[in-house]
């Protein structure tokens, strides 16, 4: 693939003038930008979505994109709202927002041109069946159309500005389509209770565990996006030259400063699984499996905890500390061989590097031969082993910009029809393609949340907020199940903190308290749930939705009352 070469900085369009900002391209360039607090994007996109605007106009952007108080779903359904067909919003509303009506209309007409209704409709099915990856592996790259085009069967309508932009860029606004189409998946009904979340994980055969940090937190391994975590710790310090904290975990970074200040040298001793107990978290996967109900558990974290917990049927889907390899020569080695340098926040170079470095040199300190007269005058007789160079070892941990590993796709595409109950716990879903795996499930697969915070941009059935840990020793002891001792990382056990075969005593139910339910929602909180204006909406929502349902039975009763007496 030929180098499309530097990408200019916003409002350094070669010699062309930023131009001002239509009123329409504003509003869908601040939904799209919105859209990235739930779909992944990479730098270069956001550099292309901003290009040719002027530094004031893409400094306004990004601000109104931070300082946006709106959740992730709202912002989603603002992006279809405001810059879709005007069929989605009347013409006049979007009038008033300064854009031209007669470039409404021309959308509109192209729009419905575009696509019929049973076109769309067999679009969608095969969306909500087979997922994202399935859609555009065979919409995009089989059948070859346009993203433009296809973005109208999603009742979105590119403004021109937006057109012709990279690639890439265009891949970005049909996964933020596809992505608001998923996530509209509806809620099942008939799940609602911790009664039912025990129901169904006692019935369920084949569950789908997905983890991230938020399992690790409580054995001394911090979380990346929490106030406290790893991240906001980065940028309190204000020690890196960083844009972004991730840059941390940038494979590029890495490459570029691989002997200085990166994530194995920075962080490493906090992330580094040496000496750590799994949690409660863990042995519950882990007998889950036991009890051969455990499909798969698809971990987002790097610490080999379900290892160390005894779980076999687990991906490590951003791999692990286990192996490392040279960036250099590529060499794999087992990770504890650069154990040492990492707690020691030292740099693991190659060993094998070193010796072949070593071995040039010592040919390189051999008294020359005579030499006889060059061949030619240009030829040269420096010795290449001085620029030979020496590999820096990098954990197997997949950095930004690396691909997962080749069994993550194959292991979702063998799951995808197998699995009868999904749970998500200590994870805010974040990076992509890991926060894809619910869009890629069928929407009738029971889905239950266990976690510190509510996650804006998925629907799940029950939500229990709060301490995971605490979370699932409340679900053990409605199983009636006992959770295993803690394992010691040298080889015995230690005696788990709750046996939750018994009762508890009266000190352990003062420490956990009881879950709240939220009005007669699915939302559960437990001890440490941060549900903040999230769970104040779902307030407002129940109450305004029995609030109504009161006055319609009175305006039933009315009518009856009045027939009986006629009667």
């Amino acid at each position: 693939m030929s180098d499309p070469g530097p990408h200019k900085p916003p409002g350094q369009d070669g010699d062309t003038e930023s131009k001002p900002l239509s009123p329409l391209h504003a509003l869908q360039l601040r939904a799209f930008l919105n859209a990235t607090e739930d779909v992944d994007v990479d730098p270069d996109t956001i550099e292309d979505l901003l290009e040719g605007l002027s530094e004031d106009v893409s400094t306004e952007m990004t601000e109104l994109d931070s300082d946006t108080e709106t959740s992730d779903t709202e912002d989603l359904s603002l992006l279809v709202q405001e810059n879709c067909t005007p069929a989605v919003v009347g013409i006049a509303d979007l009038e008033d927002g300064g854009i031209d009506t007669s470039d409404l209309r021309a959308l509109e007409e192209e729009a419905i041109e575009a696509w019929t209704k049973d076109e769309i409709r067999k679009m969608m099915h095969h969306l909500k069946e087979r997922g994202m990856s399935s859609f555009i592996r065979e919409y995009v790259l089989v059948q070859d159309i346009p993203i433009v085009k296809l973005l109208f069967a999603f009742g979105i309508s590119l403004c021109p500005e937006l057109r012709n932009k990279l690639p890439k860029t265009l891949l970005f606004f049909l996964r933020v389509a596809i992505s608001r189409e998923l996530h509209l998946r509806e809620k099942l009904p008939q799940y609602n209770t911790i009664s039912d979340a025990v129901s169904l994980i006692i019935n369920s055969k084949r569950i789908m565990v997905l983890t991230g940090a938020g399992i690790s937190v409580s054995c001394g391994i911090p979380d990346f996006r929490s106030r406290n975590g790893l991240y906001a710790t980065l940028k309190e310090k204000g020690q890196y030259d960083l844009d972004d904290p991730q840059q941390m975990f940038d494979i590029h970074y890495f490459k570029e400063n691989p002997t200085g200040k990166t994530a194995l040298s920075a962080l490493g001793p906090q992330i580094y699984p040496s000496n750590f107990i799994p949690s409660p978290c863990h042995r519950f996967i882990k007998l889950l499996e036991d009890k051969n109900k455990l499909l798969r558990n698809y971990t987002q974290n790097i610490d080999t905890l379900e290892s160390i917990a005894g779980i076999t049927r687990v991906l490590q889907c951003h791999g692990s500390f286990k192996t490392a390899t040279c960036l250099q020569c590529r060499i794999k080695v087992p990770g504890i061989e650069i154990e040492r340098e990492i707690l020691d926040q030292r740099v693991p170079y190659c060993k094998a590097c070193l010796e072949a470095h070593k071995a040039a040199a010592a040919q390189k300190s051999k008294p020359a031969r005579k030499k006889g007269k060059r061949r030619n005058e240009w030829e040269d007789d420096s010795d290449e082993s001085d620029d030979l160079p020496v590999g820096v070892m990098k954990p197997d941990i997949t950095f930004f910009g690396e691909k997962l590993m080749d069994n993550f796709d194959q292991a979702l595409l063998d799951d995808r029809d197998k699995v009868d109950l999904l749970l998500v716990i200590g994870t805010s879903l974040k990076v992509s393609p890991v926060s894809e795996i619910l869009s890629h499930l069928p929407h009738s697969v029971p889905q239950i949340l266990i976690n510190k915070t509510p996650i804006r941009h998925i629907n799940p059935d029950i939500v229990l907020l709060g301490d995971a840990d605490e979370i699932v020793h409340h679900l053990c002891e409605q199983l009636q199940w006992g959770l295993s001792p803690r394992p010691d990382p040298k080889g015995g056990l230690k005696v788990a903190r709750f046996q939750t075969n018994r009762k508890r005593t009266s000190s352990e139910m003062l420490c956990r308290a009881e879950p709240a339910r939220v009005l007669g929602s699915h939302v559960w909180l437990f001890n440490g749930a941060e549900g903040g204006k999230w769970v104040e909406d779902i307030k407002e929502r129940y109450t305004n939705t029995m609030n109504g349902a009161s006055v319609q039975s009175k305006s039933h009763r009315k009518p009856a009352a009045k027939k009986a007496r006629v009667s």
